[in-house]
């Protein structure tokens, strides 16, 4: 899929600004991470996904530092239109005071730019370097770092590009309010307020802050295990999803599993942690980029469908009992099973570049106890997030995925011959049970 102009490409890209929306007919969402591997920290990975849950690998070992180590990556786009990262230089048993820098035209070819020495007297290690771009444009690092006296109690230091090459950096300045014995410092700006996520190295549960300003005061408000994601966590990294969800992902180093885990209040309350698929046990501490890219699915609104299971081709939806299953139709099918099998592609009920589908009688489709069902539309709000979905690109040329706007990586998916929403497990199979050609209807 090919990158939009910039003037279409979404603000989600960098971060600490996000927009949320589906992709419009045509467009898709791809979200892309740049991990070091839990076998190797001398190379890092390129995955992408478009729906940040089921990442798939794009090209292995895709860029090895001409000397060093590369571990903990932060990934963004800047305004040039290449693709940067920055990286820890080094094992993390060894003296290290550089940050490494990289750049891409493509996220997938990348070329070193140079390691930068950060200039904090004493130093000894500067750790998780990470991009946080401010709404005017301002490019800057967060850069976790120790002294000699004391080579295990990190500070969060904030470095500011003051070229657009980003090769020239302001002095370091610690993060007030956050304090020492804090790593992998991330922040989002939502309107004028800061919020900072952070590792405590001494309880190792990830914290949250506000502040007015980028470089603090910061006041930690959540200690503990406040979001219920456990301990030993580490890396936490920020995206808005499509739904206007904002989704945590963070390095569950102590069990061998990554995670995510979504808020839909502005981060007071948030989903139960969940292993991602795929690439638990294998990536390592990844920011993401999001985009809006050319070559999604498109599927035209206000128009009569069928379809056609991509991986039983005989099969198609039909509402029995107003459920919706998967049974064989055919040419000698009854006119009663045709019409059962024909849908007509709306707007989405909750986001109009969504889709909802009703039936002949004028139903629409939705999850109720994660079954797909057709009920008369209440004007509810969770109604119509229960009856949106976002179409992903399917398996089969010209198939499209459905899935769930309220449920984010949830799809609809044949299991038995009926149709339920479920959380994608990463494999072929489920790709391939979720994937729907939409054709001529047969009513």
């Amino acid at each position: 899929m090919a990158a939009l102009p910039a003037s279409a490409v979404l603000l989600g890209e960098l971060p600490g600004t996000a927009l949320a929306a589906a992709p419009p007919s045509g467009s898709a969402t791809r979200y892309t991470i740049v991990p070091f591997l839990n076998s190797n920290d001398g190379t890092v990975n390129v995955y992408q996904s478009d729906d940040a849950t089921d990442f798939r690998l794009v090209k292995a070992s895709a860029y090895t530092p001409p000397s060093n180590r590369i571990r903990d990556a932060s990934v963004f786009k800047h305004t040039d239109g290449y693709y940067y990262i920055t990286y820890t230089t080094h094992t993390w048993q060894d003296v290290s005071t550089t940050i490494g820098f990289a750049r891409s035209s493509d996220r997938v070819n990348w070329t070193f730019l140079y390691d930068y020495t950060v200039p904090i007297a004493n130093l000894s290690r500067a750790w998780a370097p990470e991009w946080f771009v401010d709404s005017d444009g301002s490019v800057y690092v967060i850069v976790s770092c120790s002294l000699t006296s004391d080579e295990w109690i990190f500070t969060p230091y904030l470095l500011k590009a003051t070229n657009s090459a980003l090769t020239a950096w302001s002095s370091p300045v610690a993060l007030s309010g956050i304090g020492a014995n804090h790593i992998d410092t991330f922040i989002v700006r939502i309107g004028s307020t800061y919020h900072a996520f952070t590792k405590n190295e001494t309880t190792k549960y990830i914290e949250y802050g506000t502040a007015s300003s980028p470089a603090g005061p910061y006041t930690i408000s959540r200690t503990g295990d406040w979001a219920g994601w456990g301990s030993y966590r580490e890396g936490p990294a920020l995206v808005q999803l499509d739904n206007g969800a904002w989704r945590l992902f963070f390095d569950g180093y102590g069990d061998g599993n990554y995670y995510y885990s979504d808020s839909y209040d502005t981060f007071a309350t948030w989903s139960a942690p969940t292993a991602l698929p795929a690439i638990s046990g294998t990536a390592r501490h990844f920011t993401v980029i999001k985009e809006t890219v050319s070559g999604g699915p498109a599927l035209a609104k206000n128009v009569t469908r069928s379809f056609q299971s991509a991986n039983y081709t005989t099969r198609y939806w039909q509402t029995q009992s107003s459920l919706l299953n998967l049974p064989v139709v055919t040419s000698s099918s009854t006119s009663a099973e045709k019409t059962a099998s024909t849908f007509t592609v709306v707007a989405g009920l909750a986001d109009a570049s969504g889709c909802s589908f009703r039936d002949s009688s004028g139903n629409y489709l939705r999850h109720w106890d994660f079954r797909g069902r057709f009920d008369a539309n209440d004007g509810t709000s969770t109604f119509a997030k229960d009856a949106t979905f976002i179409a992903r690109t399917g398996t089969a040329t010209g198939s499209i995925r459905f899935e769930s706007y309220n449920y984010p990586g949830y799809y609809l998916r044949h299991y038995n011959y009926q149709l339920r929403v479920e959380r994608s497990d990463g494999t072929a199979l489920f790709r391939q049970d979720s994937s729907f050609t939409p054709v001529t209807a047969w009513a």
